[in-house]
């Protein structure tokens, strides 16, 4: 989120925040203007069925923004809990802040486009989750969150790509052999 830089510019200081693992940013059912840098740490979004399981929709690592959209732009009741997955140090952003400040032409073009490519991730995510196998589902987590297997429990990674920690388990192990059988 290289370009994000000009907003995060703007009274950054003031609204860094840090938080502890576990800690929860946002909670569903709020109305919440905010939106979420991750200057340090790892935090994830995720709602939680009628039945009481978890979906996680998605993660940010250092670099990367997470908001629930339609609670922030369109003043509705927040679908996503977010909280810490590790201790954090986290821009917060207020929608009015956003509005207010004014950025050039190149600055709004630099924002549309990572805007664009965050919507390109998330449209390629549902295609994925319509179509796709789990294995390559796993592939396209890993391609996506290069850093992260190795920063959350295998039971978080099932929950973002849809499937049972023992079927993430068994695609692991087949990349794993078949990784051994090409070297």
């Amino acid at each position: 989120m290289e370009n994000i830089n000009e907003i995060l510019s703007l009274d950054s200081d003031e609204n860094t925040r840090h938080f502890s693992k576990g800690d929860t940013l946002q909670r569903e059912g709020e109305n919440c203007s905010k939106a979420f840098f991750v200057k340090k740490g790892l935090l994830r979004s995720y709602t939680i069925d009628d039945k009481g399981k978890e979906h996680i929709f998605m993660f940010a690592p250092e670099g990367w923004v997470i908001a629930d959209i339609e609670s922030q732009e369109f003043n509705q009741p927040a679908k996503l809990f977010i909280d810490c997955v590790e201790e954090s140090e986290v821009i917060i952003l207020d929608r009015s802040l956003l509005i207010r400040s004014e950025l050039n032409i190149d600055q709004l073009k630099n924002n549309v486009n990572l805007l664009s490519r965050r919507v390109a991730v998330l449209q390629r995510r549902v295609i994925m989750l319509m179509s796709a196998s789990a294995k390559d589902r796993y592939e396209l987590f890993l391609e996506t969150y290069p850093k992260i297997p190795n920063r959350v429990p295998q039971r978080m990674i099932a929950s973002y790509l849809g499937i049972t920690p023992q079927a993430l388990s068994t695609i692991r192990g087949e990349i794993t052999r078949k990784n051994k059988t090409i070297l």
